[in-house]
């Protein structure tokens, strides 16, 4: 019987530049974003406020990155009783609003990735660029 597990994980340097992109595309359009990163056990790897954001959008931005480490799929999928139970059964560790993804890359899960500060389209637009634009994984049923 094996004694440990081993696991991917997003490195620090690739979760740097991800919320750095993440900042760079709302600033693009003209919206100020919190951005933050989790690995596959939802520790924190990276976080980035941009100036103006509300001040909600902190724990938002966690909150969909833990999601999608966790459900290994992109926040809003949900049906409206899981949608309300979920987070209330993690102690809203998770969410479903639109925003958060599964980071994955080389088809390797490496934890997740939030955006929160525009309208939940504009938050998801944003990640999705960003994603892409950093060479991870981009979801096929991202809308």
């Amino acid at each position: 019987m094996p004694q440990f597990v081993e696991t991917a994980a997003v490195s620090h340097t690739s979760a740097q530049a991800l919320v750095a992109a993440a900042i760079e595309e709302g600033a693009r359009l003209g919206v100020p974003v919190a951005v933050t990163v989790v690995d596959p056990a939802l520790g924190l790897v990276a976080y980035v406020r941009a100036d103006g954001t509300t001040p909600h959008s902190v724990e938002t931005s966690r909150r969909k990155a833990n999601t999608g480490a966790s459900t290994r799929k992109p926040s809003g999928w949900m049906p409206d009783e899981l949608a309300v139970a979920l987070p209330l059964g993690t102690d809203n560790l998770l969410t479903n609003v639109r925003g958060g993804f599964p980071l994955k890359a080389e088809g390797r899960h490496l934890g997740g990735f939030g955006v929160a500060g525009g309208t939940p389209a504009q938050d998801a637009e944003i990640a999705l660029a960003a994603l892409a634009r950093e060479g991870f994984d981009v979801p096929e049923a991202a809308s």
